[in-house]
């Protein structure tokens, strides 16, 4: 898809050292607040449908935004198959730091509603020139990689993975591609579960999930809502929707909610 908004401007933040060093491609727009910042799921990038949708309203109300690509996605530098949620999460704080200032509202997709909760962790630990204003999850799978991945994997697949440290899984998206699953991707990722204790983080947050979203379990979104303060948390339940929530009615549902918290 051909990025044809204009004013958002690339950039490029380089996060990590050495080996690990990675160079991470940013679109950002400058604007009123709260900003709105893009995390995108897993194996999709920051030219897809939902996220065009948020520039473009970003642009036409004024608003700063910030997307990225994180290692090994899209204009991105770095191997996909070297990505973790620790490295991801790593990159999304340094592009927070950078390029974020006043109060920010988390959008995160799939598995970008897990980097955003870990990222509004640590939002909340540090007192930079950005803060947290409230975030919008849309289809959002928290540790993931243990309980829609690993959990759910044949014996056959676990063993591919302990054993040859990777494992190519079809793919219904994108271009149809496998993609890897690595044992690093896998055992890096339990460092991070958010989904075993309450999840503290001040602020709104709304939650969009397809009832009929075969990768990510509405029950998974209503555990997630059990670890969340209940005082303001909204779960919508769209009794038709699949994973991707790209159809005009959901993209608008979105826009409303990232309204809605300011």
């Amino acid at each position: 898809m051909t990025d044809i908004i204009p004013d958002a401007v690339l950039d490029f933040v380089n996060v990590g050292e050495g080996l690990s060093a990675r160079r991470i491609a940013v679109r950002s727009r400058r604007g009123q607040g709260p900003g709105l910042v893009w995390l995108g799921g897993f194996n999709s990038d920051m030219k897809g449908s939902k996220a065009l949708a948020l520039d473009a309203w970003a642009r036409d109300h004024s608003r700063s935004m910030v997307r990225f690509d994180y290692s090994g996605h899209g204009e991105s530098g770095g191997d996909f198959a070297d990505g973790t949620i620790g490295r991801w999460l790593e990159e999304s704080v340094a592009v927070f730091e950078r390029f974020c200032d006043g109060p920010q509202i988390l959008i995160g997709s799939s598995m970008g509603g897990w980097i955003a909760l870990l990222l509004a962790r640590e939002i909340k630990k540090r007192s930079g020139k950005a803060s947290l204003a409230g975030l919008v999850l849309i289809a959002p799978a928290p540790d993931f990689t243990e309980e829609l991945m690993w959990k759910n994997f044949s014996p056959a697949v676990k063993k591919e993975i302990e054993t040859g440290g990777v494992w190519m899984r079809p793919s219904e998206y994108g271009d149809g591609s496998p993609y890897p699953i690595t044992r690093n991707l896998i055992e890096e990722g339990r460092k991070h579960l958010v989904l075993g204790s309450a999840i503290d983080l001040g602020c709104p947050v709304r939650i969009l999930q397809g009832a009929k979203d075969p990768d990510v379990p509405w029950q998974h979104a209503f555990a997630l809502t059990h670890r969340l303060p209940a005082d303001d948390v909204v779960l919508t339940m769209i009794q038709d929707g699949d994973h991707r929530l790209s159809r005009p009615q959901d993209i608008a549902r979105i826009l409303a909610a990232v309204a809605e918290i300011g």
